[in-house]
C-alpha cells in the first residue's frame, strides 16, 4: 500500500454535535487529576509523611519525567499500529483507563515503608502511571487529526477539551488537600484521597472513550493511519512546520511550569503573604474557564497563528510587570497574573489545535500516523514540565537561596530575594520571547485556514 493510499480523507465542513463533544471533553476531567495532584502533593507526601530526604524525594519525581521523554513517542507508535490494524485506537485508550489504579497506589504506600523503600514505591507507581497516562493521552489527542473535520472545527473541539481540563485542574487542586485532612494529613488521609479521586478519574476517562467513539460516528476517521516506528519518528522531526511548532511549544511549556513552580516563593518572599499562593494560582488558572470561548472567536477572525503570537506577547508583558515586584502594588500584580492566565488559556488551546493542522498537511506527502506526531508532542510537554521547575530552582541557587525545614524562617540574602522576583518575572518574559520568535517560523497557518 502506498503513502497515497493511506492518506486520510480530506477534511469537511462537518459540525460536531455537542453531546459527543462533551463526552470527548469529559476525558480531560480525569486527566486533569493526574496533571495536578501529584505535582501539588507528592513532594510534600514524600518528605513530610514518608520521611524521605528532600534530595531523594526530588530524584523519585524527576526520573519518571525523564522516562516520559522515551515512553511517549513509543506509545505514539503503538497508537498508529492500532489505528492501522483495527481502524481505531480504542484498545490503547482502554488500557490507559487503568491510570486510576496507579494513582491510588501512588498514595497507598504500605505502613511499614519509610525513607528509601517508600521513595522506591512512589517512583515505580509514578512511572507506571506516566506510561498509562501516555496510553490514554496520546490517542486522545490524536482524535482531532483522525476526524474528517476542518480547520475551525478542530479548534472548537479542543476548546471543549480545554475548558473541561481546566475545570479538572481546579476541582482536583481544591479537593485533594481537603480529602487528605489538610494540616492534619496522615497516611490514611492520603490513601482515602487517592481512592476517592481515582473513582472519579475512571468514570470521566470511560466517558471520554465513549465520546471519542461517538465523534468517529459523526465525522468518520480514516481506516488506516500510516506507518510508525523510528523511521516515522525521524520523518516527523524533519517536518519543518512540526519542528518549529514543537520548539515553540517546548519554550511555552517550560515557561508556564516555571511560573507555577515560582508561585509559592513569590507569595512568601516577595509579597510576604504565603496565603496569597491560592489567590495567584486561581488568577493564573481560572481565566481559562472564561476566556477560552473568546480565544476561539479570535482564532476564527485572525487565524490561530496570529492569535497565538498575541497570547505569547501578552504573557511576556505580564511577566515584566511581575518583575517589578512589591512596589507595583498587590492589585496590579494580581492583575498581571490574571493576564498571564488569559494568555495561558490561549497557549493551551491554540497549539493543541494547530497540531492536527500540521498532521493533516503532512498526510498529503507521507504516510506517518497521527500517533507518531502526538507522541512527540506529549513528550515535549513532559519535558517542559520537568525543565520549568528546575530552571526556577537554578535561578534560586544562583541567588544563594537558603533552604530550610518546616517551622524555620532563615533570613534570605538580598540576592536570593532578587532571584525570587526575577525568576518569577524576568526569566519567564525572556523565555516567552524565545517562544514567540520560534513561533514566527511556523508558516502553515495561512494555508491550512485557506484550504479548510
Amino acid at each position: 500500500m502506498t503513502g497515497l493510499d493511506r492518506r486520510p480523507a480530506a477534511a469537511t465542513d462537518t459540525t460536531l454535535p455537542r453531546g459527543p463533544l462533551a463526552g470527548f471533553a469529559a476525558g480531560s476531567l480525569g486527566m486533569g487529576v493526574w496533571v495536578t495532584v501529584p505535582g501539588l502533593l507528592l513532594l510534600y507526601f514524600l518528605t513530610d509523611v514518608l520521611a524521605v530526604g528532600p534530595w531523594l524525594a526530588g530524584l523519585a519525581l524527576l526520573l519518571p519525567k525523564v522516562a516520559d521523554v522515551l515512553l511517549h513517542p513509543w506509545v505514539g507508535h503503538r497508537a498508529d499500529v492500532e489505528q492501522t490494524r483495527r481502524g481505531d485506537r480504542r484498545r490503547l485508550l482502554l488500557l490507559g483507563c487503568a491510570l486510576p489504579v496507579a494513582f491510588a497506589a501512588l498514595f497507598a504506600v504500605p505502613g511499614g515503608l519509610t525513607g528509601t523503600p517508600a521513595a522506591a514505591w512512589v517512583a515505580v507507581f509514578f512511572i507506571a502511571g506516566n506510561l498509562l497516562f501516555a496510553a490514554y493521552q496520546v490517542p486522545y489527542l490524536a482524535t482531532p487529526a483522525d476526524l474528517r473535520i476542518g480547520y475551525h472545527e478542530r479548534t472548537r473541539l479542543m476548546a471543549f477539551r480545554m475548558v473541561v481540563l481546566t475545570l479538572g485542574i481546579l476541582v482536583s487542586g481544591l479537593l485533594a488537600p481537603l480529602l487528605t485532612g489538610g494540616d492534619a494529613a496522615t497516611r490514611g488521609g492520603y490513601q482515602r484521597m487517592g481512592v476517592v479521586l481515582a473513582v472519579g478519574m475512571l468514570l470521566a476517562m470511560l466517558v471520554g472513550v465513549a465520546g471519542i467513539a461517538r465523534l468517529r460516528g459523526s465525522a468518520p476517521a480514516s481506516t488506516s493511519s500510516g506507518h510508525g516506528g523510528w523511521r516515522a519518528l525521524r520523518t516527523a522531526l524533519r517536518d519543518r512546520q512540526f519542528r518549529w511548532l514543537v520548539a515553540a511549544y517546548l519554550a511555552m511549556s517550560t515557561t508556564t511550569h516555571l511560573v507555577l513552580a515560582g508561585v509559592p516563593y513569590y507569595a512568601e518572599y516577595e509579597l510576604r503573604a504565603p496565603g496569597l499562593t491560592t489567590v495567584l494560582v486561581a488568577a493564573f488558572v481560572a481565566p481559562a474557564l472564561l476566556v477560552t470561548p473568546a480565544w476561539l472567536v479570535v482564532a476564527r477572525r485572525v487565524g490561530k497563528q496570529r492569535a497565538l503570537l498575541g497570547a505569547q506577547g501578552a504573557f511576556a508583558l505580564g511577566s515584566l510587570v511581575l518583575a517589578v515586584g512589591r512596589p507595583a502594588g498587590l492589585p496590579v500584580l494580581v492583575a498581571a497574573v490574571a493576564v498571564l492566565g488569559v494568555a495561558f488559556a490561549g497557549m493551551q488551546l491554540l497549539p493543541f489545535s494547530m497540531l492536527p493542522d500540521v498532521i493533516r498537511a503532512a498526510s498529503t506527502t507521507s504516510a506517518i500516523g497521527a500517533g507518531t506526531y502526538t507522541g512527540v508532542w506529549t513528550a515535549t510537554e513532559a519535558t517542559g514540565a520537568a525543565l520549568g521547575p528546575y530552571a526556577y530552582a537554578l535561578c534560586l541557587t544562583v541567588g544563594g537561596f537558603v533552604a530550610s525545614t518546616a517551622g524555620e524562617s532563615p533570613v534570605q540574602p538580598d540576592a536570593a530575594l532578587a532571584a525570587v522576583r526575577y525568576g518569577f518575572g524576568l526569566l519567564p518574559a525572556v523565555a516567552m520571547l524565545a517562544a514567540l520568535l520560534l513561533q514566527r517560523r511556523y508558516t502553515l497557518d495561512a494555508t491550512a485556514r485557506a484550504t479548510s
